[in-house]
């Protein structure tokens, strides 16, 4: 009889995992549809979040100094961070205008494209005489070197091409960032109060503050990177422009994407400065270099007390997360990287608390 009885049981509870397994079926489904329907808009929202959060102290600050109005606030917020990206792009235009006009003037009259370099690079070390004859060929016929090494100019021209339209696109999703982060920082109470009742949603009483840790962490490290590389392209690029130096939005630009992968801004400027001593005057350059000096220290002094301002987890760690995160994500990844890492920091610490409290 038992048999009997046993399988009406079995039957019950392999309809009621079936059913289960259905809904939840049902439910990832809807889930990953609602995500490839969103997916052309994710790097966009997420850049605009991060924004949104890394500038809202600006915001509320301003919003305090307006009388409370939120949306005069943001409209002012929005109107300086687009200066403040379109102004270097304008430099850079220009640069890259002047790159423009020399090369048709050269093959207008026939001059060559590149000067012929001075007899004392004859002197540097190891490659001091390689470089002059490649350097003098160069200038004298670019048509046969270009021949000579075509296959690494294609190589990177390739790249040069692929970095340009990566850059104009980015770009874009800057801007279009900007504008919908100043949308968000008119609802940032109401949107802050939703991200935590999710957070305590999902973790419980923990959510609140990892809530709070993440946004202290984006804002260090917008300020620890991103701010520190915008600063010391800034005021390199403005030291190249006073100097006279050809170029200089681009040796500015160079010198911020160097800065923000932690290459630092020092190879831009030294090429610059050795520029500067063989084609300018001995006062020029000697004052470019003094200059150059306050781009490449403020690397040093900056960085550390932005990274490290409130942070919920050490300076190392944060610098860590942001470095490996844009090496295995792109720049987004400077922010979830430094944003993950923190998070595993603090469950490891809560697990070790954790430990030592069953152990006693």
């Amino acid at each position: 009889m038992e048999p009997n009885n046993q399988k009406p049981s079995d039957q019950g509870y392999v309809g009621r995992s079936l059913e289960v397994t259905i809904k939840v079926g049902l439910v990832l489904g809807l889930i990953v549809w609602c995500f490839m329907i969103l997916k052309p808009f994710f790097m966009i929202a997420l850049w605009s979040i991060i924004l949104a959060v890394a500038i809202y102290p600006l915001f509320r600050g301003l919003k305090t100094r307006l009388g409370n109005k939120s949306i005069l606030a943001s409209i002012l917020v929005t109107v300086f961070l687009l200066l403040l990206i379109l102004i270097p792009v304008i430099l850079l235009g220009g640069s890259l205008g002047q790159a423009v006009t020399y090369v048709k003037d050269a093959l207008t009259t026939g001059k060559s494209l590149i000067p012929p370099p001075q007899e004392s690079i004859k002197t540097w070390p190891v490659i001091g005489s390689p470089l002059y004859d490649l350097w003098y060929r160069a200038s004298q016929n670019m048509a046969n070197v270009a021949i000579e090494y075509k296959s690494q100019l294609m190589t990177g021209l390739t790249w040069f091409l692929s970095a340009l339209t990566s850059a104009g696109m980015g770009l874009l999703i800057i801007i279009g960032s900007i504008i919908i982060s100043g949308i968000l920082l008119v609802y940032a109470e109401k949107g802050g109060d939703a991200t935590r009742r999710i957070a305590v949603r999902l973790m419980g009483d923990k959510g609140t503050e990892t809530v709070a840790n993440a946004e202290v962490t984006v804002r260090n490290v917008a300020r620890g990177i991103l701010g520190v590389a915008f600063i010391q392209a800034f005021l390199a690029g403005l030291g190249f422009l006073v100097a006279g130096i050809p170029f200089a939005g681009l040796w500015a630009l160079i010198g911020f994407v160097l800065a923000i992968v932690q290459i630092g801004i020092t190879p831009v400027i030294v090429g610059v400065l050795i520029y500067a001593f063989f084609k300018l005057s001995t006062l020029a350059a000697v004052l470019l270099l003094i200059w150059s000096i306050i781009p490449m220290a403020i690397d040093n002094v900056l960085k550390p007390i932005m990274l490290g301002r409130n942070a919920p987890a050490p300076m190392l760690v944060v610098f860590l997360g942001a470095i490996g995160g844009f090496i295995s994500f792109g720049i987004i990844g400077l922010f979830a990287g430094a944003v993950v890492l923190s998070l595993g920091y603090d469950l490891f610490k809560v697990w070790l608390v954790n430990a030592d409290s069953q152990d006693a």
